[in-house]
């Protein structure tokens, strides 16, 4: 199954191209000039023993970011090197636990990861006290966005206002038995898995990094994400209220697992406004930063 997944790729690959008109995609970013970028990486130490990893970069309010499932804050490196961003917000993307540079338990081994929602919120305002974060200003994606639209209805006076990116209240169909098992390379199969998210015209080079990040997590840490937002978060969200601070739920053409209708309905139940992203993906702020800030800017601008 895991084994073929690149093969199958790149023979749709090759037979879209020969059914449709070539797709221009953006120009990946200049190359970063030699030396050290702006943000700066550290290890957070929580009450309860937890180590999570943080990356920060420039002055200002905060704008606190969460990756999607099976990722990490890499994800969020465009807008933690740009200054259009920096220059008025503090940035600070972290890892969640069992993701990325922050720890799993010493005994993962013998443990089945699996994310719920309360674990989940409970860890984001965790890391947002830690720090010492006065209403950040709360960015998060996909599994991330799914918890920015509970924080927002639940703790909305903790945030300075929340932007969603392709934030629904659920997705029964990302949680599926073969996204871990020892048969199945995860690495190989889990870029093929999200790969058909990200939208044609995205820079190839940004499009390459967001899947290596998708072939560099844990095993069984996808599945455990997708616990969250497809079992355990779908209930819950049914029966949230209202956002008690400004919303915004932004949606990428491109994304099936998140689609506009679903973020439509987020938006209507919680009272928030509705971003539609044209020619945009599941994965905008590492698929193609430049395309997302184009619709975040101003947003964040009107939350400034």
């Amino acid at each position: 199954m895991g084994a073929g997944a690149p093969a199958i790729d790149r023979f749709l690959d090759a037979l879209r191209d020969t059914d449709r008109p070539p797709i221009r995609r953006r120009p990946d970013p200049a190359p970063r000039p030699p030396g050290f970028g702006p943000s700066v990486g550290r290890y957070l130490h929580l009450d309860d023993g937890r180590r999570i990893f943080v990356e920060t970069a420039g002055e200002g309010p905060p704008l606190l970011c969460l990756h999607t499932a099976g990722a990490d804050s890499r994800q969020f490196r465009g807008l933690l090197e740009d200054p259009r961003v920096t220059d008025h917000h503090r940035v600070v993307a972290f890892d969640m636990p069992w993701h990325g540079r922050s720890d799993p338990p010493d005994d993962w081994q013998h443990r089945r990861y699996t994310l719920d929602t309360a674990t989940y919120a409970a860890t984001v305002l965790a890391v947002a006290d830690a720090l010492e974060l006065d209403r950040p200003v709360l960015l998060g994606c996909s599994m991330g966005g799914a918890i920015a639209l509970y924080l927002a209805a639940e703790h909305g006076d903790r945030f300075a206002g929340v932007c969603a990116l392709e934030g629904g209240l659920g997705s029964a169909g990302r949680f599926v038995e073969w996204t871990h098992r020892a048969d199945v390379d995860h690495s190989g199969f889990l870029a093929s898995w999200v790969g058909g998210l990200i939208a044609p015209s995205s820079p190839e080079g940004q499009r390459a990094q967001t899947l290596w990040g998708y072939a560099s997590n844990g095993p069984g840490v996808y599945q455990g994400d997708t616990a969250f937002y497809s079992l355990d978060f779908p209930p819950i969200a049914a029966g949230l209220g209202r956002a008690t601070c400004p919303l915004y739920v932004f949606s990428g053409e491109y994304d099936y697992s998140a689609t506009t209708e679903m973020s439509r309905r987020a938006a209507d139940q919680l009272g928030g406004e509705l971003i539609v992203m044209s020619g945009r993906g599941h994965f905008p702020m590492s698929e193609d930063p430049e395309g997302l800030l184009e619709h975040l800017l101003p947003v964040l601008e009107k939350l400034r």
